[in-house]
């Protein structure tokens, strides 16, 4: 019965297609980068990892797999009635490409020590702006593209500066012009909105829900305040090359807690395994 019910409850939901068994049903492809929905019975306990997750009243629940997430991941329910139900997932790699990009200016590159007191304080700012945990479940639904323009830089690229290595790029890059519209990919309560941070210039938190976060980076303007409810497809703002950035652009990153996801993954027309630099996308 509790399957039957179970599956009737996700005929109903917006939610499809899904990965079903006996009490957990997941949609999203379990790789590197990647974020899954799942739904459960109401009043479960979800456990991934060893770690609590979030179980909604209505039993969705969110989880993300970071770039470098080794090759499984442990998921354990506990229903409302006690019984456990325990899935091993196998998380699938990805390969990640090597960008390189020559003749950046040193001071982009490696931030002067009299910016490092700067830099400290905006870190503090942004981890207090992100909380654990909401109730909302915005993050469970489609999401569009924020901006209309090319793909000019992919989640999870390992990024080379003048011959040095650096930190992965943990988003995507539209190519737009100054002044382009940025619009909300996704409901969410704005949590950060900054217009002048060292190294993401102007600067959106967008939160979707139970941990999922998006970051919109490098703004020229921002037309949003924090503790703003946004809906999908408004306007927060414009495309702009602000902070270290080498040319008009919008950098959207999503992290679920402290995991690095790949925001292309949940939207449509573009994957992140198929999209490459040229790639159109937002519309026309």
């Amino acid at each position: 019965m509790r399957r039957v019910a179970l599956l009737m409850l996700l005929g109903a939901a917006v939610l499809a297609p899904m990965q079903a068994s006996a009490a957990i049903a997941l949609k999203g492809a379990v790789e590197q980068g990647s974020l899954v929905v799942g739904r459960t019975e109401p009043g479960a306990k979800a456990v991934l990892d060893g770690e609590t997750v979030q179980v909604s009243s209505t039993g969705l629940f969110a989880m993300g797999f970071d770039r470098d997430h080794g090759p499984t991941a442990k998921l354990v329910v506990t229903l409302p009635d006690g019984k456990v139900e325990t899935k091993v997932l196998s998380v699938a790699p990805r390969v990640w490409e090597i960008q390189r990009i020559e003749h950046i200016a040193p001071a982009l590159v490696t931030p002067p020590e009299e910016a490092m007191e700067r830099i400290k304080k905006e870190v503090a700012e942004k981890a207090a702006a992100r909380p654990r945990d909401t109730a909302e479940e915005w993050f469970a639904g489609r999401f569009i593209w924020p901006a209309k323009g090319i793909i000019s830089g992919v989640f999870g690229s390992q990024r080379v500066y003048n011959g040095e290595p650096k930190n992965p790029h943990y988003g995507v890059d539209v190519a737009a012009p100054v002044g382009a519209e940025v619009i909300a990919p996704a409901d969410g309560i704005v949590r950060l909105a900054e217009p002048d941070m060292y190294f993401e210039g102007g600067l959106v938190f967008i939160d979707h829900g139970q941990g999922v976060i998006s970051f919109m980076m490098h703004m020229s303007r921002i037309d949003v305040k924090a503790g703003q409810h946004v809906h999908q497809g408004e306007a927060i703002g414009a495309v702009g090359k602000t902070g270290r950035a080498t040319g008009p652009h919008l950098h959207w990153g999503m992290v679920w807690r402290s995991a690095h996801i790949d925001p292309s993954l949940l939207v449509d027309g573009v994957s992140a395994q198929g999209a490459v630099p040229g790639t159109k996308v937002g519309g026309d």
